[in-house]
């Protein structure tokens, strides 16, 4: 029994090792992350191992530009699409998950659900460190770096890095490419309207178009106007 013994305490002893490398790793990158903007993402990654075993060639579109460069109206409408409560929590919307967790308990519940439980924080930390894929294993390392990233980060700057960095279309990655993707337009002369479409097709930018989006566009037009914008 002693040698399974040893080997299972220095089995847990490197896993705590790696499990502290790891999450010291993080937190140097997020440190870095409230100056630099990041050279990739998992996202980013993700996509391109993919396009490796899918037919047609895979041109990547992101360009990084500050929130300043970014129209209010674009900030909002992702804002009211995706994490209403973004500047009053901490990372996790626990109000929305009450209502998720409702809604999954009740049979009548509207299959067509517009918005779910994760929040701006949550999102941004999947795609930078994480991926798509995972399932639990994911949702409890995105559970552990969320408060790291809502400690190191402020608001704005986790607001920024989401809007630079996340997914708008197939390969196209950041507010301003989606712009000039979608309207032909930069990032910082979206209309309120070019705003509220581009919002809409989150979170399912590879099979949603904002051309497409029109009933959505207009809830979320609805929720900027509460929200005063």
């Amino acid at each position: 029994m002693a040698p399974k013994s040893n080997l299972a305490r220095r089995f847990l002893r490197w896993s705590l090792i790696t499990l502290a490398l790891v999450f010291g790793w993080i937190v140097l990158s997020l440190l870095a992350l409230k100056l630099f903007n990041p050279p990739t993402t998992a996202l980013q990654l993700e996509r391109r191992v993919e396009s490796w075993f899918k037919p047609g060639k895979y041109m990547k579109k992101h360009v990084q530009v500050p929130l300043a460069q970014i129209s209010p109206h674009l900030q909002w409408a992702v804002v009211a699409a995706e994490d209403g409560r973004f500047y009053l929590h901490h990372g996790f919307d626990w109000t929305e998950i009450q209502h998720a967790i409702d809604e999954a308990l009740d049979d009548d519940q509207d299959r067509g659900r517009l918005r779910g439980a994760s929040t701006i924080s949550q999102q941004l930390v999947k795609n930078i460190f994480l991926t798509t894929r995972g399932g639990f294993f994911r949702k409890g390392m995105e559970a552990a770096i969320v408060p790291l990233a809502e400690l190191i980060l402020d608001k704005r700057r986790i607001l920024e890095l989401y809007l630079n960095n996340i997914e708008w279309a197939p390969g196209v990655f950041g507010a301003e490419a989606a712009a000039r993707f979608h309207y032909r337009t930069s990032a910082a002369r979206l209309s309120r309207d070019q705003a509220a479409h581009l919002a809409a097709v989150l979170p399912s930018p590879r099979r949603r178009s904002p051309a497409r989006m029109d009933r959505y566009s207009a809830i979320i037009l609805q929720r900027m106007t509460l929200m005063g914008h």
